[in-house]
């Protein structure tokens, strides 16, 4: 089981095997009326939504696949996997594309919001409480100001075993 980072854990946030460092760069991203965060690190770019190909008895959450320069990318809703109400596709969202290990993913967001900076001191670790995220697919939630981002661990969330995208890809 893994602990919660603490404001002086410079390792806060990192991910297994990255190197420590004592700031780190996240997306920020809006998902209904709450904004998260995840490792730039992972990002390879952003793209406008476009309806991808559905994939017969895909989880609802997985809206399909697309062709992305020749490869093949799953699309994950992440609304629907954190079940947070009606999804609406409107000019703000977005497919957020990213690399797990040597898998690509693509997640559909409400709408990107810029790149923050944070250090140990703004990390704040994880309250223990039941929610649609499992504990453990969050690193921290982040504090800007009077801005909280929930921080997702998206390697494990995406390697977790009912996403099962990636795991043979990390193997």
């Amino acid at each position: 089981m893994s602990q919660s980072p603490t404001p002086h854990d410079s390792s806060a946030g990192a991910a297994q095997g990255a190197p420590v460092t004592s700031i780190q760069e996240f997306l920020s991203f809006k998902l209904a009326s709450e904004e998260y965060g995840i490792d730039i690190l992972r990002v390879q770019e952003i793209r406008s939504y476009e309806a991808p190909t559905r994939i017969a008895n895909a989880p609802a959450f997985v809206k399909g696949v697309i062709n992305l320069r020749g490869v093949i990318v799953p699309i994950i809703d992440m609304r629907l996997k954190f079940n947070l109400g009606e999804v609406n596709y409107d000019g703000f969202t977005v497919v957020i594309v990213l690399n797990i290990g040597r898998q690509v993913v693509g997640i559909v967001v409400d709408g990107v919001s810029d790149v923050i900076t944070l250090t140990p001191e703004q990390l704040r670790p994880v309250p223990q409480i039941s929610s649609a995220i499992d504990n453990e697919h969050l690193l921290a939630i982040g504090s800007v100001g009077d801005r909280m981002l929930i921080l997702l661990d998206i390697e494990k969330l995406m390697n977790s075993a009912d996403m099962g995208l990636v795991s043979q890809a990390l193997q």
